[in-house]
C-alpha cells in the first residue's frame, strides 16, 4: 500500500522525519541493487563513462563515484546509456550500451569488478553478439538496456535491439549465456512490440511499437519481466509486463504478456519507465524504483522516483506513480539520518559531500580546490534543466542554530545563499518546506522567504551593501521565532516568523553558478 501523506503546516517535525518527497534525486534509467546491508546505485556519468553511489538509504543516492570512463575515441568512447548493475556469483558486473558517437553504431558490453569491492576496478568486455547470424555477429546488431537472469539455475540475457541494421525498430530479445561476459547462441525475439495500441509511441495506429528496459522481477517462484513501452521522449513512456509461464525461457511460447499497462503516468506524474525493483532495508516491503519526465515536451529531461509495491494473488501491484512533491513514509527498517552541532564543513575534496544529499541535475555539482559549486553547467551536458539545485544536510533536526558560509558568484547573477528549517527536500525550485535567505546581485537585495514545497513568498529584504564580485560572507541565525541575517559582519534583516520550528540546513542557487566555501553551523547563542 502506498503511504502518501499531505504535507500541512499542523503536521510534526516528529513525522517529517520519516517522510521523503519524490523525485529524489535527477537521472533517468535508474538502477539500484542492495548488496551487505547498503543500496548501490548506477547511472550514466554524463554519457561519458559509468558512476556508482553507495548510501545507506534508499530515498538518497549518496555521493557518486565515477568507476569507468570511457576512451576518448573508439566503438566505446560515446553515448554510455543506461548502465546495468547485477551481483553474480561474488562479483559485480555493469551491462551498459556504448557508440562510438552514433547511434546506430549501438552494441552491449559489460564491466567486471577485478574483486569484490563494487567501486572497482574493473574489466571491459564486448561487444556482446547480439546480431542475427549463429556467431551472433554476421552482422552485430545495434543493443541496449541488457540485463540479466538465472531460470532454473542457467544464465540468460534480455535485451532492447534492433531487428536489423538500420531499421530503429526496438523489439526485446533473449539469449543463453556462457559467462556473464558471453553469449553462447543466438538471440530469440521474445515478442512483437505493438501487439497493443499502448505499446506504440503515440498509442495510435500509424506510429511504431517499441519496447525497451526489461527488468526482471522474481517473487514467489514466479518470474516476470517488466518492460518500457511506447515513447521515452514523450508522456506515453509506460511499463508492460510478461511472465514466464513455460519452462523454456527460450520459447517465446513460455511468456504471457499482460494485456494492459502495469504502470503509466497520470496527469502530475508521466512519461514513467525504465522500472527497478528493490527490498527496504529490512526486507519486508518490495520497492520500485523508475523515472518520469519534467514536462510534456519531447525530450529526455528526467527525474528518479521511488515507492512501495505489493504483490496481489502473486501479480505484482505497482498501483500509480506518486504525484511530486508529495510526502510518503520512508521504506520499513530505513532510518531517518541524523546530525548534531556543531557540523562543519570545509568542501576540500568530495569526502566532504558525504553528509548531504543534492538535488538538481547531476552534472551541475562541481568539486573543485576552491569549494564546493552548484549550477557547475559543463561545456556539453547532457538532458539538462535547472531546479533551483541544492545540498541539503542529511538529517539536521535542527531548532535554534546560526549558519553560516562563504559565497562566491563565478557566473549568473540570480539567488544564491543559505536554505535553513527545512524538511522534505526534492528536485525542483521550491521543492522544500523551509526558509531561504538569499543574495540578489541582479537587483542588488538580500531576501528573506519561505517555501511550502510548490511556491515561494518574501518575508522581507534589505539592499546589497557588499561587492557580489568578490566573495561574501553570509550568515543566518534562527532562535524561536526570530531570524537574522547578516552578510559580511553586518546585520541586514531581522524578522519574525513562526511558520518553520526545526529542521535541516542547506546550500542553494537560482539560475546561477555559485561557489561555497565551507558551512558551519553551531547552536544559537
Amino acid at each position: 500500500m502506498l503511504r502518501v501523506l499531505l504535507l500541512t503546516t499542523s503536521l510534526l517535525s516528529a513525522s517529517l522525519a520519516d517522510t521523503f518527497v519524490n523525485p529524489i534525486a535527477e537521472g533517468a534509467d535508474p538502477c539500484v541493487i542492495r548488496h551487505d546491508g547498503k543500496y548501490i546505485w548506477c547511472q550514466s556519468a554524463g554519457n561519458g563513462g559509468v558512476a556508482l553511489w553507495i548510501s545507506d538509504r534508499l530515498t538518497s543516492l549518496g555521493r557518486p563515484h565515477v568507476v569507468w570512463k570511457a576512451p576518448e575515441t573508439g566503438p566505446y568512447s560515446k553515448e554510455i546509456w543506461a548502465p546495468e548493475l547485477q551481483f553474480i556469483d561474488g562479483k559485480f558486473y555493469i551491462y551498459v550500451a556504448a557508440s562510438d558517437g552514433k547511434n546506430a553504431n549501438h552494441l552491449a558490453y559489460a564491466l567486471e569488478s577485478e574483486g569484490a569491492d563494487p567501486l572497482g576496478p574493473y574489466k571491459l568486455h564486448g561487444p556482446f553478439a547480439t546480431g542475427e547470424g549463429q556467431d551472433g555477429k554476421s552482422p552485430n546488431i545495434w543493443a541496449i538496456d541488457m540485463m540479466t537472469f538465472k531460470s532454473g539455475g542457467k544464465l540468460y540475457a534480455v535485451w532492447s535491439g534492433w531487428d536489423k541494421p538500420g531499421s530503429d525498430n526496438q523489439y526485446l530479445y533473449i539469449a543463453p549465456m556462457k559467462s556473464p561476459v558471453e553469449l553462447s547462441g543466438p538471440r530469440v525475439l521474445l515478442a512483437k512490440n505493438d501487439t497493443y495500441l499502448w505499446e506504440r509511441t503515440e498509442e495510435k495506429e500509424g506510429t511504431r511499437g517499441l519496447a525497451e528496459g526489461p527488468q526482471i522481477l522474481q517473487n514467489e517462484g514466479r518470474t516476470f519481466l517488466i518492460y518500457s513501452t511506447a515513447a521515452s521522449w514523450l508522456p506515453t513512456y509506460k511499463l508492460g509486463l510478461m511472465e514466464l509461464t513455460g519452462a523454456a525461457p527460450l520459447d517465446p511460447a513460455s511468456w504471457k504478456k499482460h494485456a494492459e499497462p502495469v504502470f503509466r503516468g497520470t496527469a502530475k506524474t508521466f512519461g514513467t519507465g525504465h522500472g527497478g525493483f528493490v527490498k527496504s532495508p529490512d526486507d519486508k516491503e518490495w520497492w520500485h524504483i523508475y523515472h518520469a519526465k519534467r514536462d510534456r515536451g519531447g525530450n529526455w529531461k528526467r527525474s528518479i522516483f521511488v515507492q512501495p509495491f505489493t504483490f496481489k494473488a502473486g501479480f505484482p501491484d505497482f498501483g500509480q506513480p506518486v504525484a511530486p512533491g508529495s510526502s510518503i513514509e520512508r521504506p520499513s527498517g530505513e532510518n531517518p539520518p541524523s546530525t548534531k552541532l556543531p557540523f562543519s564543513a570545509s568542501f576540500h575534496s568530495e569526502k566532504d559531500l558525504a553528509p548531504f544529499s543534492y538535488y538538481g541535475h547531476q552534472q551541475f555539482l562541481a568539486m573543485t580546490k576552491d569549494g564546493v559549486e552548484l549550477g557547475a553547467i559543463p561545456a556539453q551536458p547532457v538532458n539538462d534543466y535547472r531546479s533551483g539545485e541544492k545540498l541539503v544536510l542529511n538529517g539536521g533536526d535542527l531548532t535554534d542554530f546560526t549558519a553560516s558560509t562563504r559565497i562566491t558568484f563565478v557566473k549568473g547573477d540570480r539567488d544564491t545563499g543559505l536554505l535553513f528549517r527545512i524538511t522534505n527536500p526534492s528536485v525542483g525550485f521550491d521543492a522544500q518546506r523551509g526558509y531561504f535567505a538569499g543574495i540578489v546581485p541582479n537587483t542588488k537585495i538580500v531576501v528573506l522567504g519561505k517555501t511550502d514545497g510548490s511556491s515561494w513568498k518574501e518575508i522581507a529584504r534589505a539592499p546589497l551593501t557588499s561587492d557580489a564580485a568578490k566573495p561574501m560572507d553570509l550568515s543566518v541565525t534562527a532562535k524561536g521565532p526570530e531570524i537574522t541575517i547578516t552578510l559580511d559582519g553586518k546585520k541586514l534583516i531581522t524578522a519574525k516568523d513562526d511558520s518553520y520550528a526545526k529542521g535541516s540546513v542547506g546550500l542553494r542557487v537560482v539560475d546561477t553558478h555559485a561557489r561555497f566555501n565551507g558551512l558551519e553551523v553551531t547552536a544559537a547563542e
